[in-house]
């Protein structure tokens, strides 16, 4: 069934082949083993394989690239976009060494240089496939002509981007304009009075993704600090790139190391590694719940009936701080709120947990009058003491869970940490922790010398 499988493959891409779509083939090399998908790809034509390599989703490349013979594995490195193999041979770690080293000069310089920006920068993004011309002199018939030369050997053709002698970008012109304009005219009419959007190897990739929504760019130059152009980010590779970083996110946000590869090809024991940690620090937090409880064991024994309700407000102050976690991350994330935002922030989520609090005070008191009145349960001659607690507890509890939610990625991002980490289950052990206290004060000051 496996040889079947890989026959079926590697005939759909055979020469002439083409009703095999190229997104269908990467969904068959992802599902298969690493053996059976290196198998494959040596049965395949070296466009069609490099052709799947290139595809972001085809997230086992690395592993299955390894497999394959030094001189398959180096030929389609070097017919791969250079962004993408960069990426492929990061991934690969040790494993890439013996690829790089049988590379021409020519390219192994073009990967090297990709390689030595971080992945989460514009450089690390970047691709050096990009089309130039000489900023003076250059007509339109001549750029359209180099484009028709130098198309193959591309991996995108959205702009052109014109330099001068020393190899400083000067202008950038779209593919657009080109085919519009007379073809006697000269290249850098097209771009008078429009200057280039522009971005440093450094620069953060939710940063650039900023720039490309904000000026409805499909391409954006990377250039050094003398303005020498050094490549281009596409919008394609910025999508990929904010998927993992979301992933990441998403990941970190449900108490989660942030995992290196797909969830069934990360090992048992680094998943173990990824969740141990984050499992033990939220344990310990919440032994500090038990001392809190410790502390209020004589409260609790004169009055059993309030530890019916704790539950109930620790819980709706976890929810309320993981609303407010929730939508400061993602206001932090695409630029909505800055560090210096806090105080604005803070004014909005204290009338806002007031508000939230007073309306499942009013739920939680109606449902306590409700169950004594129909005879659901007997809460003794004190329950309306015992509902105002509940009501004033969850108002406390709900307000504090907010304005603690909305500050903590300030806190996190001024330390230098991502605010992603103040996940849902951290901030709602915080507040179970400070919303016992909260409770137990409420409950000493309104049932003292009748419960209490």
């Amino acid at each position: 069934m496996v040889n079947d499988l890989i026959a079926g493959v590697a005939a759909g891409l055979r020469p002439g082949k083409h009703n095999v779509r190229l997104a269908d083939i990467v969904t068959k090399l992802q599902a298969a083993s690493h053996e059976q998908a290196a198998e494959m790809l040596l049965r395949m034509p070296d466009a069609r394989a490099v052709g799947a390599l290139d595809r972001p989703e085809f997230e086992a490349a690395p592993d299955v690239l390894a497999l394959l013979p030094l001189h398959r594995a180096t030929r389609l490195i070097s017919e791969m976009s250079q962004d993408r193999a960069a990426d492929v041979l990061a991934a690969m770690g040790d494993d890439a060494d013996p690829i790089l080293a049988a590379l021409t000069p020519d390219v192994r310089g073009s990967l090297d240089a990709l390689l030595a920006w971080p992945a989460d920068s514009a450089g690390g993004m970047m691709t050096t496939e990009y089309v130039s011309v000489p900023a003076a002199g250059t007509t339109v018939a001549r750029t359209l002509d180099h484009i028709r030369t130098v198309e193959r050997s591309r991996e995108t053709v959205y702009s052109v981007y014109l330099l001068d002698e020393a190899g400083v970008l000067v202008a950038t012109v779209s593919l657009r304009r080109l085919i519009s304009a007379d073809p006697d005219s000269l290249v850098i009419d097209l771009a008078r009075g429009r200057e280039p959007v522009t971005v440093l190897p450094t620069t953060d990739r939710e940063v650039v993704a900023d720039l490309i929504r904000r000026h409805d760019l499909l391409a954006v130059p990377v250039v050094d600090d003398a303005r020498h152009l050094l490549g281009i980010v596409t919008v394609d590779d910025v999508l990929d790139a904010l998927v993992a970083e979301h992933t990441e996110d998403a990941q970190k946000f449900g108490g989660v190391e942030a995992l290196d590869r797909p969830y069934l090809d990360t090992g048992f024991l680094s998943m173990i590694r990824k969740r141990a940690g984050w499992l033990s620090v939220l344990f310990l937090s919440e032994m500090l719940t038990a001392s809190a409880m410790q502390h209020f064991e004589s409260e609790l024994e004169r009055a059993v009936v309030l530890t019916l309700f704790i539950p109930l407000i620790m819980s709706s102050g976890g929810n309320s701080g993981s609303q407010a976690t929730s939508l400061i991350i993602r206001a932090l994330a695409l630029g909505q709120v800055r560090l210096g935002d806090w105080w604005r922030v803070a004014l909005r989520e204290l009338p806002a947990g007031l508000v939230l609090g007073g309306i499942l005070a009013i739920v939680g008191i109606a449902r306590i009058t409700l169950w004594q009145k129909l005879g659901f349960y007997d809460y003794g001659v004190h329950w309306p003491l015992i509902a105002a607690t509940v009501g004033a507890g969850l108002i406390g509890i709900v307000t504090f869970g907010s304005l603690c939610g909305s500050m903590l990625p300030f806190v996190l991002q001024r330390l230098g940490f991502d605010p992603a980490s103040a996940s849902a289950p951290f901030v709602a052990t915080l507040v179970d922790v400070t919303g016992l206290v909260i409770y137990f004060t409420i409950a000493l000051a309104i049932l003292s010398g009748t419960l209490l």
